[in-house]
């Protein structure tokens, strides 16, 4: 059993493994073997000496111990175990060893065993054993376990694995100890009821060994033994997921459920008793989740009745195509039951959207509606969750309008709706005549309110919203909302509240990150902490209300993590260095995620006095701006780096010198010799992964895959690198042949890199199951998808002179995410003729259809709406916006801003972008908060001076702009608007806080007098000043400004504009700055800088000729000062 413990590991491969000799099959009989021969004999006085601790247990061999008599054993100390390891374990195991171990603990009384092999635990469960020695002590103990009384019940064979053998499950490996030894599939099932006794109590990464371990002994080839035969009396049983996997079945895959039988025989398994019993406490991974009950319901003779209730949530579309109405309405109601939206599946390594539903989801309601041809108030309500399969014809023609309206409060608390069917409910409940008259029927709405447009929530009353999102259930309803609505919302809230406490009481979680950074601006009034930390902000948000939380609460720790992001340079430098310290220890605390500047503030107050000796206590990405020499006196270089791997590798570019560094003292740390890293290394390493150049991928063959699907994104040589690798099927994960939809999933991050010649390779049905299953749940965006299903579609597109038959697009197909596999562009070409797009096109577009697919899409919708798209339409464009021509924008009414942030969040390219805020600007439409919003960072600088001037100061000051990339004529009429929109604040420490993206086109007065706030400016902001502002200061005002950022200069001082800046001063008053500036002017002389012309383009033409009738008046003072130097 113990060995079992030990075994359940990783998969082995079915050839016998190097150290299998280490496992002996039987008992050791010491008086008829030839064991003990050559060891020399000791006397019970050094046994006893040890045992006292007056000598050395390493003084003895295993062979002295395993030989000594039974009684003198028994004198050994509990806690002699750990010493004997510790004495064997440097040492290379011998062939005898293992007989030496079954003779050693045969001699063992077996209660005395437990309680050594319990401190061992304790000692080891954390501490990986050495492989040989592990499968040496687990040979003895294995057969001592065989002679233990009982050893066949439950209690005794449970205390063995449960309170000796942990340390021994630390190495999966040793499961090939199994393979030398006879054990029985009835012994084996004891064992893994004892397993799953314990199973709860597991970690995840444990019960996965356990399971891999299982998992290889009932699949191993040689006797193809899986412990089932329908004709073998005590192998017939059909309860064999019970026996044999019990709750490891959670681990298993669709692809090792294949392996444990063909599918008539899990099907029999699937529908016995006992195993439906267990499923029903289970979570299965997804996929196996619907293969399980697939096989349930496929065959004859199942009733849904029976079905467990998880299970009801994996049915397929055919499972319920037969039913009956009465059925299809029971069934509903179990669904909505028993099928929340946070419902977990193993395997799943990213949430759901809050509103998201699986096509299988869809489909499924979908066919139950469909049992339904009218849908009165009692059917809606008992259709429940499933209402969410309604068409919009349905929705449209089928329910009547007093109907609709008595059914809102079951419609509402629906999830799912897209934004059609949700659009289409409230238009016929606003035509029919509804009122929301108050908070209360807004509130009733529910799930339903995503179905308003901006237009008519701000028709609504302020009182009304405000008496709405004090109710919790609707607050609720915010979540899933398009950014639109959200905004929409919030100008209707801050309109009603005055002021920024009570704003931020009321407002919803899910809209807080909505509220423009100037009117979370305190001032006077003393901010809620406990209403800020039940709020969700963005870093910007927090810092604005950062200040006044310092001054005001004394315990850091009672900060929320979104709230201490705020983190702010000039309101920590006002705090004592005993506090600030206390704060950076609440952020480690918390996983605060600081940005760069924030970092680089944060490790300069650390270390103002010094290296804390605790930087464990610090935050992890404090570490990045830090070297393992500083580290030193905390811990040891592997651990600095080890840290490192885990801290967020991005803040620092990947070009940089410093991240550059970091890798070279990582492998120099690590003593890697050549260019192979192991996967031990590599999970130090971590994110230090993603920056090894081809040659360390190529060399360390597929130690570093899992470490790599984590990166972002691989340069050229490193991709081939990674293709070679993956290509040669040298790697855990074996070649691309062999995977399943479940080595996909666990690669996700790595597909985009994989090419043609590696994709034709994976088995359709794993590309397919994964598309079905797992890309939703994927970082992979629709393109990278696309790519995959291209490999899935024939190769050869036969022209098609019409629609091929059982190709009709119908609703069914139109809703099935996978529908871009089923036609080539010129099926779909003809298949889309007299079918309408509009009620279906914004969930189309989330599938992955490749470019020629999309191009199709765009030519229907050309040929249906010739004279331009509706305004309704062009909001679910999606990524057909790459496809739109400057002629398809001439025929649009972009009537709202809401229309134009629509389009612009589709990313169009910005000639595209250019045209469309143009077309908008022409109809007539001002540039407001929405547009300003909608137009965002991303575009502002498109704007031309006539635009820009268009914009009012106070649809400016409720707006979030980055001007970073803009031309300075575009940051200095900005700067002028957003200096009129802040100007109430400007004694205010917020003010900083709120123009300083705006200070790229700042005038020198303005930072003159900024200089005197201690606003703690960040280099990056300095060094984007606007350049002749910047060169009127003095250094003792550049000292004002950068504050606690001012020894950055000397880091950045051969870098334009500083080195400029640096030469126009004294050397004199650049010294008295004491940051090592060099370069300056020297006394007794002055130093002549090319100036930078303007061109007469950006000039006029009289500051050009003044310039050039100055110089004879220079060029005559500094002769002067030559002649008499």
């Amino acid at each position: 059993m113990q060995l079992l413990l030990g075994l359940a590991g990783c998969w082995v491969p079915a050839a016998p493994s190097a150290g299998t000799y280490l496992c002996s099959s039987s008992p050791v009989n010491e008086s008829e073997s030839a064991v003990c021969a050559p060891v020399k004999r000791m006397s019970q006085e050094m046994l006893l000496e040890v045992a006292h601790g007056q000598a050395s247990p390493c003084s003895l061999t295993f062979g002295q111990y395993a030989c000594a008599q039974s009684a003198w054993l028994q004198a050994l100390p509990d806690d002699f175990l750990v010493s004997l390891y510790t004495c064997l374990s440097p040492k290379p195991a011998s062939a005898v060893d293992p007989e030496y171990s079954v003779l050693f603990f045969s001699k063992y009384d077996a209660k005395k065993l437990i309680a050594a092999l319990t401190m061992f635990s304790q000692r080891f469960s954390h501490v990986p054993l050495s492989l040989e020695w592990n499968m040496i002590f687990i040979n003895g103990l294995w057969e001592k376990m065989l002679e233990v009384p009982d050893v066949d019940s439950p209690p005794v064979l449970s205390q063995w694995i449960h309170e000796g053998l942990q340390p021994f499950l630390v190495e999966p490996k040793v499961f090939a100890c199994l393979r030398a030894k006879n054990l029985s599939c009835e012994t084996f099932q004891m064992i893994v009821a004892a397993l799953n006794g314990i199973y709860a109590n597991l970690p995840v990464e444990e019960q996965r060994n356990l399971y891999a371990g299982i998992k290889h002994y009932l699949i191993q080839d040689e006797s193809n033994q899986k412990c089932y035969s329908a004709a073998v009396p005590g192998l017939n049983s059909t309860a064999w997921f019970g026996n044999y996997l019990g709750s490891f079945l959670e681990h298993a895959t669709v692809g090792d459920l294949q392996l444990f039988g063909d599918e008539a025989t899990l099907q029999r398994f699937t529908r016995d008793p006992v195993n439906i019993q267990m499923i029903s406490n289970l979570t299965l991974l997804r996929e196996t989740a619907l293969y399980y009950t697939s096989l349930l319901t496929s065959g004859p003779g199942f009733p849904l009745s029976s079905l467990p209730d998880r299970l009801v949530c994996y049915l397929s579309p055919s499972a319920v195509s037969n039913l009956s109405r009465d059925d299809a309405l029971s069934l509903a109601q179990r669904i909505t039951k028993s099928c929340p939206l946070n419902l977990t599946h193993r395997g799943i390594t990213r949430e759901r959207a809050p509103s998201s539903l699986t096509t299988e989801e869809l489909q499924v309601a979908s066919a139950l509606v469909r049992k339904f041809e009218h849908f009165p108030p009692e059917i809606l309500r008992g259709l429940g969750q499933a209402a969410v399969g309604l068409s919009i014809s349905s929705i449209e023609n089928s329910i009547r309008d007093e109907d609709l309206e008595a059914s809102i409060p079951a419609l509402g608390k629906v999830r799912g709706w897209s934004a059609e069917q949700s659009s289409a409910i409230i238009n016929k409940l606003l035509r029919s005549g509804y009122q929301i008259p108050d908070g209360q029927s807004l509130a009733k709405l529910g799930s339903l309110v995503a179905g308003l447009n901006s237009s008519t929530l701000r028709s609504l009353s302020s009182e009304v919203i405000l008496e709405a999102v004090k109710l919790p259930e609707f607050a609720e309803q915010m979540l899933p909302l398009p950014s639109a609505l959200k905004m929409a919302f919030v100008e209707k809230l801050s309109s009603s509240v005055h002021h920024p406490a009570d704003l931020v009481k009321y407002i919803p979680d899910a809209l807080a990150s909505y509220i423009p950074k100037s009117l979370l601006v305190f001032g006077e009034e003393k901010p809620n902490i406990q209403d800020l930390n039940s709020k969700t902000w963005t870093r910007e948000q927090a810092a604005m209300f950062f200040s006044d939380i310092m001054k005001t609460e004394p315990d850091f720790s009672s900060l929320s993590q979104s709230v201490l992001q705020g983190f702010t340079c000039a309101a920590a430098n006002e705090v004592e260095e005993e506090r600030f310290q206390e704060l950076a220890k609440v952020m480690k605390k918390k996983n605060v995620k600081l940005g760069e500047d924030q970092l680089n503030c944060l490790v300069k107050m650390v270390t103002l006095h010094g290296i804390p000796k605790d930087l464990d206590s610090y935050p992890k990405d404090l570490l990045l701006f830090l070297s393992p020499s500083d580290y030193a006196a905390t811990g040891s270089c592997r651990q600095f780096f080890a840290n490192i791997g885990e801290a967020n590798l991005d803040l620092l570019q990947r070009e940089s010198s410093q991240r550059k560094q970091l890798l070279l003292e990582a492998l120099a740390c690590l003593r890697i010799p050549g260019t192979q890293v192991t996967e031990e290394d590599a999970e130090v390493l971590g994110r230090l992964v993603c920056d090894l150049s081809g040659e360390y991928i190529t060399s360390s063959g597929g130690n570093l895959l899992k470490q790599l699907s984590k990166c972002d994104s691989f340069l050229p040589e490193q991709e081939e690198a990674i293709r070679s690798i993956i290509s040669s099927g040298n790697t855990m994960f074996g070649p691309p042949a062999a995977w399943s939809a479940f080595t996909l999933n666990e690669l996700n991050g790595l597909i985009p890199v994989l090419d043609h010649s590696i994709l034709q390779q994976i088995p359709k049905n794993a590309l397919t199951v994964w598309l079905k299953n797992f890309a939703r749940d994927s970082a992979l965006s629709r393109e990278e998808l696309a790519t995959v299903v291209e490999e899935l579609r024939p190769t050869r597109h036969k022209r098609a002179d019409g629609c091929p038959a059982g190709k009709q697009i119908t609703e069914i197909v139109l809703e099935d995410d996978l529908m871009p596999l089923n036609y080539t562009p010129g099926e779909l070409r003809a298949c889309l003729k007299n079918v309408s797009l509009e009620n279906h096109l914004s969930q189309m577009l989330t599938y992955a259809f490749s470019v020629e697919q999309l191009a199709v899409l765009k030519e229907h919708l050309d040929e249906t709406y010739p004279d331009g798209y509706p305004e309704s339409l062009l909001y679910k464009l999606g990524s057909l916006i790459s496809f739109v021509t400057p002629e398809d924008v001439s025929k649009w009414n972009i009537y709202s801003a809401d229309t134009l942030a629509a389009l612009l969040v589709n990313e169009p390219s910005d000639d595209q972008a250019s045209v469309i805020i143009k077309r908008y600007i022409d109809l007539g439409n001002p540039l407001n908060v929405t547009a300003l919003n909608a137009i965002g960072t991303r575009y502002v600088c498109l704007l031309n001076e006539t635009e820009l001037k268009m914009i009012d100061s106070n649809s400016l000051k409720l707006a979030s702009l980055n001007l970073s990339a803009c031309s300075e004529r575009t940051k200095e009429i900005l700067y002028a608007k957003a200096k009129s929109a802040f100007s109430d604040q400007q004694r205010s420490p917020a003010y900083y806080q709120l123009i300083e993206p705006y200070l790229g086109g700042a005038p020198a007065a303005d930072l003159k007098a900024l200089s005197k706030d201690n606003v703690n400016m960040n280099i990056s902001t300095f060094m984007k000043l606007r350049r002749d502002s910047l060169m009127s200061l003095t250094p003792l005002e550049v000292e004002g400004l950068l504050g606690m950022h001012l020894g950055d200069l000397s880091k950045w001082q051969t870098t334009s504009p500083i080195r400029e800046w640096v030469q126009r001063q004294k050397q004199s008053e650049l010294d008295k700055l004491h940051v090592g500036l060099t370069g300056g002017t020297q006394e007794g002389y002055i130093n002549l800088v090319t100036p930078k012309f303007q061109s007469p383009s950006s000039a006029s033409l009289g500051t050009v000729a003044m310039t050039f009738h100055l110089l004879p008046a220079l060029l005559t003072s500094f002769l002067m000062m030559w002649v008499f130097s």
